[in-house]
């Protein structure tokens, strides 16, 4: 890859120029980031029906169906006193926001073939945007959890300062997939069909409708291979105070597991990204 540079008027060509400066490039380029963000973030809620209100509805009618099927039918527990629907709903949060930024940072570079076809910029931006338009859903969706804790009046302890440690931990658990993936839908289209399964089975092998608590203490470390438990366990944690309970050598794995699959996505991505703009 060729970048350009103008030095005292004059034009100097350098071969690899663009991949010495990539990781400056990222700062270099934050605007573009906030332009391709703030754009996701009009696009999905302009010349919508139910506009805001679906980032709303949707995790809010999924707690519902969650704690009549497993709260009320199968009688699943809870965490000490607390109500079931705050704990499907805690556990719900971190688990839309991961599969929403999964499904949007997937198609992103996509859907943004014109940009990326005809200029130079660090294409990471633009699933790295996409991920973070899903954290403006998540921060909607986060105030039906505020409506819950006045309803049932459940009040946050101290360990509420640490929810963004854990919003963190989440944002990084769908970076790194979702650029693994993204990078392979350009050159292989029917990548996109992986998402929806993964995110569908997901929903059901992760502690979103349950405890984790209720996983036999033989099998938990191996549960906790899913990174999504240990992001889950932090937010019921977070939320729920001392009702709440974090299997640390699990939540540790996962740590480690987020931070090997951001760094495979990251390799993948970079590695494909020279033809990107050959695919897209």
């Amino acid at each position: 890859m060729h970048d350009v540079r103008v030095t005292n008027q004059t034009l100097i060509i350098e071969p690899g120029l663009a991949e010495r400066h990539y990781w400056r490039d990222l700062w270099r380029y934050r605007e573009l980031f906030y332009v391709l963000a703030w754009r996701d973030v009009a696009v999905r809620y302009k010349q919508t029906i139910i506009g805001l209100a679906w980032a709303l509805l949707q995790p809010f009618f999924t707690m519902v169906v969650f704690t009549v099927v497993f709260g009320k039918l199968a009688r699943m527990p809870t965490e000490g006193d607390t109500p079931y629907a705050l704990l499907v709903y805690a556990g719900l949060l971190p688990w839309q926001f991961f599969a929403s930024a999964l499904s949007s940072a997937s198609g992103s570079l996509t859907g943004n073939a014109n940009l990326i076809s005809k200029v130079y910029f660090p294409r990471l931006i633009v699933p790295t945007a996409a991920v973070v338009t899903s954290f403006i859903d998540f921060l909607i969706s986060f105030g039906i959890l505020v409506l819950l804790m006045l309803w049932y009046q459940f009040w946050p302890g101290w360990q509420i300062l640490t929810l963004p440690g854990f919003v963190l931990m989440a944002f990084l658990a769908s970076l790194g997939p979702g650029l693994w993936i993204t990078a392979l839908n350009v050159k292989y289209r029917d990548f996109r069909y992986v998402i929806p399964f993964i995110v569908s089975m997901g929903l059901y092998v992760s502690p979103v409708g349950f405890s984790s608590s209720v996983i036999p203490e033989q099998w938990r470390l191996l549960y906790a291979l899913n990174p999504m438990v240990g992001v889950i366990d932090g937010f019921r944690w977070a939320i729920l105070g001392g009702a709440a309970h974090i299997y640390w050598p699990g939540f540790i794995l996962s740590w480690g597991l987020i931070a090997c699959f951001l760094w495979l996505g990251i390799r993948q991505f970079r590695r494909m990204e020279r033809s990107f703009a050959d695919f897209v």
